[in-house]
């Protein structure tokens, strides 16, 4: 089996990449949240409807849906590394 540099990485470095994956998750989350807050409750005073529904049930439920898979498509090709965490050590 082919060994890669990514499975040189000490313990110390694998913590580090998970704890900055999960910060950066974490900050993800909170702008979800604050998008879902501004495009569910900020756009309720607007009188624009989208499929005859108002704006900002639209953008509370599928715009929420559609951002977090941007989001989480950006964290996936950007951000997040593919790294051997251990615990099979019979391959």
């Amino acid at each position: 089996m082919k060994k890669n540099s990514r499975a040189s990485m000490s313990d110390a470095q694998k913590f580090s990449l998970v704890r900055r994956e999960a910060i950066y998750t974490g900050l993800a989350l909170c702008g979800l949240i604050i998008f879902w807050l501004v495009a569910g409750f900020g756009t309720a005073s607007l009188d624009v409807k989208i499929f005859h529904l108002p704006l900002w049930a639209v953008l509370g439920t599928v715009g929420v849906w559609l951002v977090a898979i941007f989001i989480s498509a950006i964290l996936s090709k950007i951000l997040f590394k593919d790294i051997d965490l251990g615990g099979d050590e019979n391959d």
